[in-house]
């Protein structure tokens, strides 16, 4: 189905019943941000607080993400736009099952028809599995750009496992950086 607008695609996308977490969800968690983003960051799902306020990385991870974002110059309201790979919440925050993932993606792909962006960020080992390659390895390759068509993909790490594990701390902001710096290489406007 072609949609013209991301509000048309929401209107769709919020009634959604397509596999069995909509049954468990409290909102559809669509994505936020900038309409016309050149960036656009993919998780792979909602967490507890995404899923009660309807959007995405609102919690302690969503506040590392902002950090992160402002360092190098981006905002989640102003020059980016976020999503996930699924819009509902898996129960307990588990991983989004490979069905989950492959019915929910056509709204990602969707998404992205309309947004254009020319970079997009896979936060996390599933978002990065799901769009880069299915042997993506956050730990050794984080920080690369891959060039799928007219998109570079760059994997990092999910700030959720950032607040788990500490020490890739450096590692992802060395990964922010690196986009930073390929921002300012396409001549792209923040």
């Amino acid at each position: 189905m072609t949609y013209n607008n991301l509000s048309e695609l929401k209107s769709q996308c919020l009634s959604c019943e397509k596999c069995k977490l909509c049954s468990t969800r409290t909102n559809v968690v669509f994505g936020v941000g900038n309409e016309n983003a050149d960036i656009l960051f993919v998780g792979e799902g909602p967490g507890e607080n995404e899923d009660l306020q309807g959007e995405p990385f609102v919690g302690k991870a969503g506040q590392l993400l902002d950090k992160y974002l402002q360092v190098i110059g981006l905002d989640r309201k102003k020059n980016i736009y976020i999503a996930n790979i699924v819009k509902c919440r898996p129960p307990q925050n588990r991983d989004p099952e490979s069905s989950e993932q492959e019915i929910c993606i056509e709204w990602l792909r969707a998404q992205t028809r309309l947004i254009k962006p020319k970079i997009i960020v896979c936060l996390g080992r599933i978002s990065a599995q799901k769009l880069i390659s299915e042997d993506f390895k956050v730990t050794k390759q984080h920080g690369e750009f891959i060039k799928k068509g007219n998109i570079l993909f760059m994997g990092t790490y999910h700030p959720a496992a950032l607040l788990r594990n500490p020490l890739n701390k450096p590692d992802a902001l060395s990964d922010f950086q690196a986009l930073r710096d390929k921002i300012k290489e396409l001549n792209i406007e923040i």
